[in-house]
């Protein structure tokens, strides 16, 4: 009796509704689904270039209190990383904070400090505001390349 019950209970969750397919193989009603998801970076140094990230918006808004207008839209990390040493990247830095009527050396030496603990990472860098403008309007950044 108990292989009969077994049975019935086997072959009563074979057909039941959630499990049955629409047309092309579909499954007919809604399906929870588990998969995992595949980080190809460091969890820890995506963390830091988080939180410097938001140490550069903080220490932004503290420069530019009162002329939000004239903070410069983004300090992008990765442009940063790609210079070659720490004059170019202060350089840099400094022709973004031109509008700024506070002292930013403080600022800028805390930033190169900051950028010594990240590493480049080109899989996670995005055009530049002035990079997306220089493109036309049918020209797609991965195409723009000589074949």
């Amino acid at each position: 009796m108990a292989a009969q019950r077994l049975g019935k209970r086997v072959l009563s969750k074979l057909q039941s509704p959630s499990r049955a397919r629409g047309p092309g193989g579909s499954p007919g009603g809604l399906q929870k689904r588990h998969a995992r998801v595949t980080v190809k970076y460091d969890r820890r140094e995506l963390q830091r270039r988080l939180d410097v990230e938001k140490w550069i918006d903080g220490r932004l808004e503290e420069l530019y209190r009162g002329r939000e207008a004239d903070m410069p839209d983004e300090v992008n990390i990765d442009e940063l990383l790609e210079l070659e040493n720490e004059e170019d990247r202060s350089r840099k830095i400094q022709g973004l904070l031109t509008s700024c009527g506070n002292p930013t050396q403080d600022f800028v030496q805390e930033l190169l400090v900051k950028l010594r603990s990240l590493h480049k990472q080109p899989g996670l860098r995005q055009p530049s505001p002035s990079e997306e403008r220089s493109l036309g309007p049918l020209q797609d950044p991965a195409r723009t390349a000589p074949p």
